[in-house]
């Protein structure tokens, strides 16, 4: 029996790499990858080196009868463009993130959802991480009783000089709450079990004048309907030198306990997800750390057997909306 295949259409990011390593782990094939003549082609040269695949002539050729589904991480705001040749072929999509950058794609995506002619997937991987996962459960069981805020930190290492110059560029890349908090805006639906009420924010510029639309800190303030409330909070400013990539925290509190998640560990302690809990007694305690049933990409592909899953294409719909709304409503401060 043939195995099921996969096409990369856009190879922008190394977020694929996590992609293609689950899909080949499970039991997929690559025909190939395809990126657009004039973008840089230094991943996409990697990526078919390493997995032995070929570099595609043509769209179409990643688009060919036996493909099931397609990974993309193309320049972001083209991405919709190939969802919709996606929906024209009747292939699956599995974007990196973001999956749009305005409010047009954010039409185009919610009538690809609404149609339901395939099913859209974005890595939204925080969900099926062991202490986010960990922490829902909590959430679920009352352990820490009413949930009454959650606060959401997201510093990055910036790596300039290995960006590509459509990064910089806002109208291409949608820009840092579309790229980093897109995550948490997906997490507070989900972690609450409810919809944003209510969101306002402020998008910071304090370096790099040359690249007039690149913001390098956000900060929202979030009202969900539940009454819980939220701050998140992103930017690009941990040192290249630092000892992570990015130094993300997540705090709970409710009216019986708070829960701390330390996302990369923490260098003093141990390196590794980490998730304290502090009770009503003032005990604070390390909570083993649940493994969630699927990753990201296990779960996607669940949906397109028609089985149950844990992120659907409402949710990342949901997701991008609340993205771009934050984007559009953020107040813009300048200090270069």
């Amino acid at each position: 029996m043939e195995r099921p295949a996969f096409s990369i259409i856009g190879c922008q990011h190394g977020h694929l790499i996590r992609l293609m390593d689950d899909l080949l782990g499970m039991g997929y094939r690559c025909t190939g990858i395809y990126e657009e003549a004039g973008e840089d082609m230094m991943l996409a040269r990697l990526l078919a080196n390493r997995y032995d695949v070929p570099l595609l002539g043509h769209i179409a050729e990643a688009l060919t009868h036996d493909v099931r589904l397609v990974g993309c991480a193309a320049v972001n705001s083209r991405k919709i463009g190939i969802a919709e040749l996606c929906e024209e072929r009747g292939k699956a999509i599995m974007f990196d993130k973001p999956a749009v950058t305005c409010r047009d794609g954010l039409d185009r995506l919610g009538g690809i959802v609404g149609r339901g002619r395939i099913e859209v997937g974005m890595l939204l991987t925080q969900r099926f991480g062991p202490a986010v996962y960990t922490l829902k459960q909590l959430l679920d069981e009352g352990a820490l009783g009413r949930l009454l805020s959650l606060g959401i930190r997201k510093p990055h290492r910036l790596s300039a000089d290995g960006r590509p110059r459509w990064f910089f560029d806002r109208e291409l890349s949608g820009g840092i709450i579309q790229d980093l908090l897109v995550h948490d805006l997906d997490l507070l639906r989900w972690l609450t079990n409810g919809e944003i009420a209510d969101c306002q924010g402020y998008l910071v510029k304090r370096t790099m004048p040359e690249h007039p639309g690149f913001y390098d800190v956000a900060q929202l303030n979030v009202r969900m309907e539940s009454g819980a409330i939220a701050q998140l909070y992103a930017d690009w400013h941990t040192p290249e030198r630092h000892w992570t990539w990015g130094d993300g925290r997540i705090f709970a509190v409710g009216t019986a306990g708070t829960a701390e998640l330390r996302l990369q560990g923490d260098p003093l302690i141990a390196r590794g997800a980490m998730l304290l809990m502090s009770e009503p007694s003032g005990e604070l305690r390390s909570v083993p750390l649940r493994q969630a049933p699927v990753g990201v990409t296990g779960d996607f592909l669940n949906r397109l057997e028609g089985l149950p899953s844990a992120l659907t294409g409402a949710d990342i719909w949901a997701a991008s909306r609340a993205a771009v709304e934050a984007d559009e409503r953020a107040e813009r401060i300048c200090c270069v």
